[in-house]
């Protein structure tokens, strides 16, 4: 635990815990096949970001002697020598479960397969592949003393290979393994069975080919992949300077320190050495791992054996009251309408822009966005809202980390068909989820909102438990105009009575929440708080929490990610739960939920109980006046507390034992939450 004040759990470290229970899902059995190896590439992909943004966080504060362990709450190079520990143990188990999933497939009738087990036939065909799709992309990267190590690229794989000849010198070479190919090729069936190869294995079997031009007897090849520095260090620069000045720093990114080298733990120890001391690594940032590294590509791992080694994909669910064949704007007039990504489409959204883009009584757009999809439809109708002379206002945050690029791509777009564009706020992110649509009717302007849990982008509302309210109510409405008129100005601005807006205002307001529960526990009344989110790690708010426990008000989070707040200590926090829902789609929601005296309190929320959130970017909660939506939310959430099959119990142990047997039948959050809003429809 770090700090002295109160209990809390590194946020590092309760990372590193929630991804343990990623790992958890692919060694479950009665997750399908495929869907298992999906989340080892999670996994894998997961711990990449963390070691580029969290692990070089600590690196940089182990260098800066200002800060020293007592500024800190806790001591930055013991928590990287815990990390590693945490680390190489899960990487193990990462092991262990591909190499019993691979013996799994192959009951399926499904072989993966290297260059060492290749028939004749199959030998030619990789062959022919190799030589028509693979040999052209190879560019080997040749050293030695005298030639300078190759720049390592970040999170590209590579093949450290050495070339032995008795009675001379080794020689070296690196090869970076094509981003540009698939990474799995499906061989020809034989006899109903199914083959599949990797590239690395097609790119080992011809080593002889690439090296055609050397006399060697012996050819070693072993996967490494580094992992750098990703943290991107901005100088305050005038807005119109901003996009270059981003985009060189992207271009550094590609350069930064080297955080991890992960690398086949078959390699030698002398080659190993090899690179070590090229690029200058300590023993921290040394991570074994298996044969085949860069494990994110297996979110793409084909399916060759059926439906049933996968997830059944769902249809989404209509929205009662809503139909594609008529207006979305009409609708939202009468009441306010809510969408359950992804049990529901995100289609509804893209009509209502679509709507808004051809309205002839529409006179403006206005909308913020964080992440978009490849080829975005949101963009889409935005562009062809700004044609048919809507006034579109558009900001795109383009300090959205690993998005940068693209979002400077879509900034340029949106530019050049005519939106006004904003780069966002320099001093802030801009994290929230809004759209308001400007309506002329008699005379008169009316608005009509969207608001969310979730990005507007409609790839990862495929995957993502949010929430999505279409409203028209002036309360809100009114209030979502003066926040876009601020950061339209690019201001800040306060004082919204419906809104929760940060960075002024939100942890004001969950602390007046939280008070008001405290005072009603000392009336002697009912007191509780129900709050769903990604990431609770904000020091003060976890003391707020403790400080309303103590005070008897009963208390349940349900939180996905990290959480450093520990529950069940006597004294401190015994009147909190715990537990994170990990299943087949991520949960992705921020709901608050207050018991105030009797008149329960609903909000919806872009943002996380962080400090980041709080303190240093524009978000928006908003609060559910809709008596039904109010009951479906409340039903949905006592759905996930009821989870004994996909939730787990978040305790001092950090053991993230499952919740078991709390009910007498099974209660699986995900799929009861389908069934409820499907019931919903008939009714």
């Amino acid at each position: 635990m770090g700090g002295n004040r109160i209990p809390l759990l590194n946020r590092e470290i309760s990372w590193l815990y929630f991804n343990a229970r990623v790992l958890q899902e692919a060694a479950d059995k009665s997750v399908p096949l495929i869907e298992r190896i999906r989340f080892l590439a999670i996994f894998s992909s997961n711990l990449d970001e963390f070691y580029r943004v969290r692990v070089a966080t600590l690196n940089r504060l182990t260098n800066i002697v200002s800060k020293t362990k007592s500024e800190l709450g806790y001591n930055p190079k013991k928590i990287l020598d815990e990390i590693k520990t945490i680390v190489v143990r899960q990487e193990k188990k990462f092991n262990l479960l591909y190499e019993g999933i691979i013996k799994e497939l192959t009951v399926n009738k499904i072989f993966i397969i290297n260059e060492k087990q290749l028939n004749v036939g199959r030998g030619t065909f990789v062959k022919e592949y190799f030589q028509d799709k693979v040999l052209s992309t190879i560019v080997p990267l040749m050293f030695s003393e005298k030639q300078p190590f190759p720049e390592l690229k970040d999170q590209l794989l590579y093949f450290f290979i050495r070339l032995k000849k008795e009675n001379t010198l080794d020689q070296y070479a690196l090869i970076e393994i094509p981003q540009t190919l698939k990474r799995f090729l499906i061989l020809p069936q034989t006899n109903d069975l199914k083959y599949i190869i990797l590239l690395d294995d097609i790119i080992r079997y011809n080593l002889d080919q690439i090296f055609f031009a050397f006399d060697f007897d012996e050819i070693e090849s072993y996967a490494i992949q580094v992992t750098r520095d990703a943290e991107i260090d901005l100088d305050k620069v005038v807005s119109e300077k901003f996009i270059e000045a981003l985009t060189k720093s992207l271009q550094k990114r590609q350069k930064g320190k080297p955080m991890r080298l992960l690398y086949d733990e078959e390699m030698s120890k002398d080659m190993l050495q090899v690179i070590i001391n090229n690029l200058g690594l300590s023993s921290d940032s040394l991570i074994p791992g298996s044969r085949y590294l860069n494990f994110r590509d297996f979110k793409d791992f084909p399916n060759v054996g059926g439906d049933t080694l996968e997830y059944r994909k769902i249809e989404p669910l209509p929205v009662k009251g809503l139909t594609y064949k008529n207006s979305i704007i009409e609708r939202i007039k009468t009441k306010d309408f809510l969408i359950n990504l992804p049990y529901q489409s995100f289609d509804y959204i893209i009509h209502f822009l679509r709507e808004a883009a051809i309205d002839p009584k529409v006179t403006e757009i206005q909308i913020t966005l964080y992440r978009l999809a490849e080829n975005s439809k949101v963009i889409n109708a935005l562009i062809n809202a700004s044609k048919n002379g809507k006034k579109v206002f558009c900001l795109v945050e383009l300090k959205a980390r690993f998005d940068e690029q693209a979002n400077i791509y879509w900034a340029k777009k949106l530019e050049e068909e005519g939106v006004i564009v904003s780069h966002g706020l320099l001093d802030y992110k801009v994290h929230s989820k809004i759209c308001l649509v400007t309506r002329i009717e008699n005379g008169e302007k009316m608005f009509y909102a969207n608001l969310a849990t979730g990005n507007f982008n409609e790839a990862t509302s495929k995957i993502y438990c949010d929430h999505s309210l279409f409203t028209a109510n002036k309360k809100i409405t009114r209030e979502l105009s003066k926040l876009f008129k601020s950061v339209v100005a690019n201001k800040l601005s306060s004082g919204y009575q419906y809104l929760i807006v940060s960075p002024y205002e939100t942890r004001t307001k969950l602390f007046q929440f939280i008070d008001e529960e405290i005072k009603q526990m000392k009336k002697g009344k009912e007191a509780y708080m129900i709050l769903k989110m990604n990431s609770l790690a904000d020091e003060k708010t976890i003391h707020k929490l403790y400080e309303a426990s103590c005070a008897g008000v009963k208390i349940k989070l349900i939180i996905r990610g990290m959480c450093c707040l520990i529950p069940q200590i006597q004294g401190v926090s015994e009147n909190i739960e715990v537990i994170s829902i990990v299943d087949k789609y991520l949960e992705h929601a921020r709901v608050w939920i207050f018991g105030n005296g009797g008149k329960e309190k609903i909000y919806l929320l872009s943002a996380d109980l962080m400090t980041r959130n709080l303190d240093h970017r524009i978000e928006v909660g908003f609060p559910i006046l809709s008596k039904n939506i109010k009951k479906e939310i409340r039903d949905i959430i006592n759905i996930q507390l009821e989870d004994n099959v996909k939730a787990r119990e978040i305790n001092s142990s950090n053991n993230n034992k499952y919740r078991r047997n709390r009910l007498s039948k099974k209660v699986r959050s995900q799929f009861e939450t389908y069934q409820y809003l499907k019931s919903k429809i008939s009714n």
